[in-house]
């Protein structure tokens, strides 16, 4: 049940940036509506331009060789080679770096929508680098940049903004909403979106040690695969099923969350955009499919805000919340929830 509203957050951040998208840095407050949308600042890129070559060649190693991969176990399984321990490692590498970007990389580093110990901080912060989305600073950068101008010219991945009209153009913004954007020179002003993490030294130590995290989710499955086993096979199945198809898996359904929930699914609250509640995506994406709800109060930890809208990265929240974990964990009044219905 969420809980009425406390009164007006009191916030303690000199940046116009995160204040505008109510990001607490110190001290406590409740789920306000973010201050939409702009402060005077420097002029910023839209992203038009190519990422640099090195870039490019990275973002299409993780884009076309997953895909081999599901092709590999396809094969690999009509020829009798699956066990069930590929479908379990499979799974729970699915769950645990999803609960890595939804949790970590999302509601507690960008959003800050709670905050938690420094070991529990640090596990979501690895896991979610495992999940092979991006360093850590650079993501949250891009997705407050993605917060602050959604749906308009300078939102990194939106499938409306810039659009031509038309069935093509409307292909077009999905495609780019949910690959293309990947292959643009999107680079954040660090400075401007993400100064609390810049100056955070066990986060900077982590967003730098993504190309070895990458590595080690790969790994871990492969480790495990071959020691359950006791076999070469049941370690290349344990690197193909839970590293590099599981990738495939949640890296479509994240970008799902940028293009499928910006254009099909329902508008509760009013967010100032075209964020929209996808049920499908609610679940695969482990609570980050009620899109609108998190458009519409971003601070908020918990994103499946009615009784039926699943949202088990919020469980896993509150659970670590009854248990001592988890504190200042930000909620919606009712009586905003009342004022931002649709």
């Amino acid at each position: 049940m969420l809980q009425p509203s406390l009164g007006e957050p009191q916030l303690t951040i000199e940046n116009p940036v995160l204040a505008a998208l109510d990001i607490v840095v110190a001290g406590e407050a409740e789920c306000a509506t973010p201050a939409r949308r702009h402060e005077p600042h420097a002029v910023e890129d839209s992203g038009s331009r190519l990422a640099p070559l090195h870039v490019r060649l990275a973002t299409g190693a993780a884009v076309v060789l997953p895909p081999f991969g599901l092709l590999a176990v396809m094969v690999l399984a009509w020829g009798g080679w699956f066990h069930w321990v590929d479908l379990a490692l499979m799974g729970s590498m699915y769950v645990l770096t999803g609960l890595g970007v939804t949790i970590g990389y999302h509601r507690l580093y960008t959003h800050k929508s709670f905050a938690t110990r420094g070991p529990i901080a640090v596990f979501f912060a690895i896991c979610g680098s495992m999940a092979v989305q991006g360093p850590l600073i650079w993501w949250c950068a891009t997705h407050r940049k993605h917060h602050q101008h959604s749906d308009e010219e300078l939102d990194p991945h939106s499938p409306h903004a810039g659009r031509a009209p038309g069935v093509g153009g409307a292909i077009k913004g999905f495609l780019h909403a949910h690959i293309g954007w990947l292959f643009a020179d999107i680079t954040p002003d660090m400075k401007r979106y993400v100064p609390d993490l810049l100056a955070d030294r066990t986060t900077l130590l982590i967003s730098n040690a993504f190309p070895i995290l990458v590595a080690l989710g790969l790994v871990i499955p492969a480790v495990i695969g071959g020691l359950v086993t006791m076999s070469w096979m049941g370690a290349l199945l344990g690197f193909l099923w839970g590293g590099v198809v599981r990738m495939f898996l949640l890296h479509h359904v994240t970008w799902s969350v940028n293009s499928v929930c910006h254009i099909w699914g329902a508008k509760d609250y009013a967010s100032g955009d075209e964020s929209r509640n996808n049920p499908v995506m609610g679940i695969l994406a482990l609570g980050e499919g009620w899109h609108n709800n998190h458009h519409a109060f971003p601070a908020s930890a918990r994103h499946g805000l009615k009784w039926w809208q699943f949202d088990l990265s919020w469980v896993i929240i509150r659970s670590l919340e009854k248990i001592g974990l988890a504190k200042k964990v930000r909620l919606p009044g009712l009586e905003r929830l009342a004022t931002k219905r649709v």
